[in-house]
């Protein structure tokens, strides 16, 4: 599987940016896509995420803000995010992961980085 990130830039606080990832490859019908980030000296975090089911799940600092979204007939997904704030200036991480097997597979983009403004 590959993923291959768009958007993502430079935008002031209170501004509003899109990014996208599409999935391409061995996709399997069942799987989670979503977006992680991770900011200078800090670990990796989950951002949101969407099952093929439609399933959602924010992380508390971006609920209310930020929307995900997805097209299964594209592979691909979408984070909408809103009212941004400069604790948002990350790298953006796509992520694409099933359990086919019954084995766990996690797939990454190459990142995208977005730099929030005071």
């Amino acid at each position: 599987v590959q993923l291959q990130a768009s958007g993502g830039g430079l935008v002031q606080a209170g501004g509003s940016l899109r990014v996208s990832c599409a999935a391409t490859g061995n996709i399997f019908s069942i799987n989670d896509m979503g977006w992680y980030r991770q900011a200078p000296g800090k670990e990796r975090e989950m951002v949101a995420v969407v099952t093929s089911g439609g399933s959602k799940n924010y992380a508390d600092s971006v609920e209310g803000r930020f929307t995900i979204s997805r097209d299964n007939a594209k592979n691909t997904v979408y984070l909408q995010m809103n009212s941004l704030k400069p604790e948002d200036t990350a790298v953006y991480y796509c992520n694409y992961r099933d359990y086919r097997f019954a084995t766990r597979s996690d797939y990454w983009g190459q990142g995208t980085l977005v730099t929030v403004s005071s």
